[in-house]
C-alpha cells in the first residue's frame, strides 16, 4: 500500500546514492560528528539531560533547550501527570503547540471572555495562543496510565522562544504579586481572605480531589475571574466533577490517514493547511513509525527545521552537512537515540532515520515552517531532484558515465520509507568506528602534543643548557678579564704606592726640616715671651703696689664720705619728721576750714532755694538776673569744693 500527500518522491536506491555520495569528492562531506558533538551543539538532548522544573508525588515537568543551528533556541517541556491530578492554572507567555503521548484528560483554557474545554487522548495535537490561561486535569482510568504532554513554546512573530520571561507564569504568582490593599480593592474581600490565599500557595501539580483543597480551588476560581469577562463560572467545574458548557475536539494523529504508508512504516505531517488551530502559528507537527529494519529515505526540508522526540524504540539518525561552511561550523553527524531523546535537524540538511533489526523506531516532532508549505525532497522516486536533472550534467557532477547514472536511478522502486535491514547496525558500527577513530585521533593528537611538548621541553632544556654554557663561558671570560684588570690595577696601585711613599718621605723630610726650624723659632719666641713675661710681672707688681696705695686712700675717703652721709641722713630724718608734723597740723586746720565752709555753702544753697520759690520775681527780673545766675553757678562750684573738703576732713 502506497499513499503520499504533498511530497515529491521517486524510486531510488539508497545504497547506490550513498555509495556515490561517499565516493564523490565534489558532493557532500562524509566527515561525521560523534554523539557528544551533537549534544554539544544543541541538536541532541538525551532524556537524562532534561532540566527538571518541578516534581511532586502527583507529577513532574522537565524542559529542554534545542537549537537547529540556524534559529532558536527552541523551548520544549514534558508535562507528566499521575492519574486524577491537576496542573494548576498558568498564564501563557508564548504560543504552545503540544502532543499527547499517553493517557487522557481535560484541557481547560480561556478564549476571550469564554471558557473552553478539550478532552485529551493519546495522539491529540492542540495549540494554545499566547496570553491564554489554562490548566490540565488527568483522567482516572482503569489502566492508570500517566498523562504525558510534549509541548513547544514559541512566539507568533518568528517562532522562537524568549527565555527572559519564561514560557508561562502561575496565576497565583501573577495575582499575589500585588499588595494586600490592592487585592482587597480589586476582589472586594476582607484582608483575612487575602492572607489565607498567601498562606496556602500549592505546588504546580496537585491531586484533583482533596477535601482540604476545596478552599484552594474556590479562591483560584475567583482569581481567574479577572481574566474572564462575562462567563466567569465553570473554569474549575471539571475539577469538581461538573462539565463546562463549551466542548471542543482536538486533532488526533493516530486517527488521521498517514501521508505515506507501506510495510516498512508510515509517516504523517500536520500543518496550518491541515489543522485550523495552527493557522496563526508557524509550527507544524510530524510523526514517523518505522518497523524493524526500516529507514526513512534520505531527504531534506527546504522550508522547515525538524525537532523530533523519540516515542518508542530506538534508532540511528544520520545528518549530512550540505553547506560550504567551515568544518568547525558545520559537520556531518550520526547518533543513536532512544525513547525520550530529542534531536533536531536544520533545514537544507539531508538526513535519514533508521530502525534496528530487533526494534521499531517511532518518533514525532515539531517543524518550524516558513510562510510557504514545506515539501520534503527525497533522493528517491520518479520526481526526485536527481531524476529531474539532466543526465549528462549529473554524470559530470559525479564524474561517472551516463550508463552508471542510469544504473543508479532505475533499480529502486520504493520511496519515502524503505526496507533497510541492518542499516542502523551498520550506522552504529560506523559511528563506533568513528568514535574509536576520533578517540585514537585524539589520543594521537594528545600523543603528538605530548611529544611536541616533550620536544619543546628538550629544545628548551638544550637551549637552556647551551645558554648556561655560554653564560658560564662568558662568566669565565669576564672572570679572566676581571683578573687581568685586577692584576693591572694591583700593579698600578703598587706604582702609585711607591710614588706615594717617595712623596711621603720627601714630605716627611720637609716636615722634619720645617719642624726643626719651627722648634728653633719657638725656642726664640719662648725666650722672648719669658723676657716679656718677666717685664710684665715687674710692671704688674709695680701696678699692684700702686693700686693698693690708691685703694687704701680711696677706702679712707669712702669711710669719711659714709660718715658724712650718715650725719646728713640723720639730719634729713629730723627735718622730715618736723615737716611731717607741720604738714599734718596744716592739713587738720585745712580740713576744719573746709568743713566750716561746707556748712556755710549748705546754708547758702538752702537760702537760694527759698529765693527760687518766690512767685514771679525771677520772671520779671529775667534779663537783669542772668549775671546773678552765673554768679550762682560759680558759687555752686565753689560750694561743691567746700563739700569735698568737708568730706576729706571727716575721712581724716
Amino acid at each position: 500500500m502506497l499513499r503520499l500527500k504533498g511530497t515529491l518522491v521517486s524510486p531510488f536506491s539508497f545504497f547506490a546514492v550513498f555509495s556515490i555520495i561517499l565516493a564523490s569528492p565534489t558532493f557532500l562531506s562524509v566527515e561525521s560528528y560523534s554523539h557528544r558533538h551533537a549534544s554539544t551543539v544543541g541538536q541532541l538532548v538525551l532524556k537524562h539531560d532534561r532540566k527538571l522544573l518541578t516534581q511532586t508525588e502527583h507529577g513532574e515537568i522537565s524542559a529542554a533547550i534545542v537549537t537547529d543551528g540556524t534559529k532558536g533556541p527552541y523551548h520544549l517541556q514534558f508535562i507528566t501527570l499521575e492519574p486524577n491530578s491537576v496542573f494548576l492554572p498558568v498564564l501563557l507567555h508564548a504560543n504552545m503547540v503540544f502532543f499527547v503521548h499517553t493517557g487522557s484528560g481535560t484541557l481547560s483554557w480561556t478564549d476571550d471572555d469564554d471558557m473552553r474545554d478539550v478532552n485529551l487522548r493519546k495522539g491529540d495535537v492542540y495549540r494554545l495562543p499566547e496570553g491564554s490561561a489554562f490548566y490540565v486535569q488527568s483522567s482516572l482510568e482503569a489502566e492508570r496510565e500517566k498523562l504525558r504532554i510534549y509541548a513547544i513554546f514559541t512566539n507568533a512573530e518568528d517562532d522562537i522562544y524568549e527565555p527572559s520571561i519564561g514560557a508561562y507564569s502561575s496565576i497565583t504568582d501573577v495575582v499575589l504579586g500585588f499588595d494586600t490593599r490592592v487585592l482587597q480593592a480589586a476582589f472586594k474581600v476582607p484582608e483575612d481572605v487575602i492572607e489565607i490565599m498567601r498562606a496556602s500557595k500549592p505546588p504546580a501539580i496537585i491531586h484533583a480531589v482533596q477535601k482540604e483543597g476545596k478552599m484552594l480551588v474556590e479562591w483560584q476560581a475567583q482569581l481567574l475571574k479577572a481574566f474572564l469577562g462575562g462567563n466567569r463560572d465553570g473554569f474549575f467545574h471539571s475539577i469538581n466533577g461538573k462539565k463546562t458548557k463549551k466542548k471542543m475536539r482536538a486533532y488526533n494523529v493516530l486517527e488521521a490517514d498517514p501521508d505515506f504508508e507501506n510495510c516498512n512504516g508510515w509517516s504523517l505531517t500536520v500543518d496550518r493547511k491541515d489543522l485550523q488551530i495552527l493557522k496563526h502559528s508557524n509550527i507544524g507537527l510530524f510523526m514517523v513509525n518505522l518497523t524493524k529494519g526500516s529507514m526513512m529515505a534520505p531527504h531534506w526540508n527546504p522550508r522547515a527545521s525538524e525537532i523530533a522526540i523519540v516515542l518508542q524504540g530506538q534508532g540511528m539518525v544520520r545528518v549530512v552537512c550540505s553547506s560550504n561552511a567551515k568544518e568547525c561550523e558545520c559537520r556531518d553527524m550520526r547518533y543513536r537515540v532512544k525513547e525520550g531523546d530529542i534531536f533536531a535537524v536544520p533545514r537544507f540538511h539531508p538526513m535519514a532515520q533508521m530502525s534496528f533489526n530487533n526494534d521499531s523506531f517511532v518518533f514525532m516532532g515539531f517543524s518550524t515552517l516558513t510562510t510557504k508549505r514545506n515539501h520534503p525532497q527525497f533522493l528517491v522516486g520518479k520526481k526526485s531532484a536527481l531524476r529531474i536533472m539532466d543526465k549528462q550534467i549529473l554524470a559530470l557532477s559525479f564524474n561517472v558515465s551516463n550508463a552508471t547514472i542510469d544504473q543508479l536511478l532505475k533499480p529502486q522502486r520504493e520511496s519515502v520509507i524503505l526496507d533497510c535491514t541492518s542499516c542502523a547496525e551498520e550506522e552504529e558500527r560506523l559511528m563506533m568506528e568513528e568514535i574509536e577513530r576520533e578517540r585514537k585521533e585524539e589520543e594521537e593528537a594528545r600523543r603528538k602534543e605530548e611529544e611536541e611538548e616533550a620536544r619543546k621541553r628538550r629544545e628548551e632544556e638544550e637551549a637552556k643548557k647551551k645558554a648556561e654554557e655560554e653564560a658560564q663561558k662568558r662568566r669565565e671570560e669576564e672572570e679572566e678579564a676581571r683578573r687581568r684588570e685586577e692584576e693591572e690595577e694591583a700593579k698600578r696601585r703598587e706604582e702609585k704606592e711607591a710614588r706615594r711613599r717617595e712623596e711621603e718621605e720627601e714630605a716627611k723630610r720637609r716636615r722634619e726640616e720645617e719642624e726643626a726650624k719651627r722648634r728653633r723659632e719657638e725656642e726664640e719666641e719662648a725666650k722672648r715671651r719669658e723676657e716679656k713675661e718677666a717685664r710684665r710681672r715687674e710692671e704688674e707688681e709695680e701696678e699692684a703696689r700702686r693700686r693698693e696705695e690708691e685703694e687704701e686712700a680711696r677706702t679712707e675717703e669712702e669711710e669719711e664720705a659714709r660718715r658724712r652721709e650718715e650725719e646728713d641722713a640723720r639730719r634729713r630724718e629730723e627735718e622730715e619728721g618736723a615737716t611731717r608734723r607741720e604738714t599734718k597740723k596744716r592739713r587738720e586746720e585745712e580740713a576744719r576750714r573746709e568743713q566750716e565752709e561746707a556748712w556755710k555753702q549748705e546754708e547758702e544753697r538752702q537760702r537760694r532755694a527759698e529765693e527760687a520759690a518766690a512767685k514771679g520775681w525771677r520772671e520779671r527780673e529775667k534779663q537783669r538776673g542772668q549775671p546773678e545766675e552765673k554768679e550762682t553757678e560759680g558759687g555752686g562750684d565753689e560750694g561743691r569744693d567746700r563739700r569735698r573738703a568737708a568730706k576729706k576732713v571727716w575721712l581724716i
